[in-house]
């Protein structure tokens, strides 16, 4: 049975951004809960997660975003400061509630 487990689809995250200031055990809980949130709404594709923070914004990260959007896939971002970044034009930032932290959200259309 365990054989079978191997081939299921996995969701996958590409991560961008990360600053080295944040703690690894934050990351992989974030991380774990992501991929657990993406499993259990049946999305097994490519997402994206972004980490901005706004004390020291990267504008390769906006570039990035846009080019993304195409793919239609899963947009996220952690919000490692006070603020999140900009969304793009036609877009907002939804804050996922679900996640204890507050600082995690998802891109979505207008």
């Amino acid at each position: 049975m365990k054989i079978l487990q191997f081939l299921k689809p996995k969701p996958t995250i590409d991560s961008y951004g990360q600053p080295s200031s944040i703690d690894p055990q934050e990351i992989q809980s974030l991380m774990e809960w992501l991929f657990a949130s993406l499993i259990a709404v049946g999305y097994f594709g490519r997402s994206h997660l972004i980490w901005y923070d706004c004390d020291n914004p990267d504008p390769s990260l906006e570039k990035l975003i846009k080019k993304l959007i195409r793919r239609d896939e899963p947009i996220f971002l952690y919000r490692c400061g006070g603020r999140t970044m900009p969304a793009p034009q036609g877009y907002y930032w939804r804050m996922m509630s679900e996640h204890p932290s507050t600082r995690i959200y998802q891109l979505e259309v207008k």
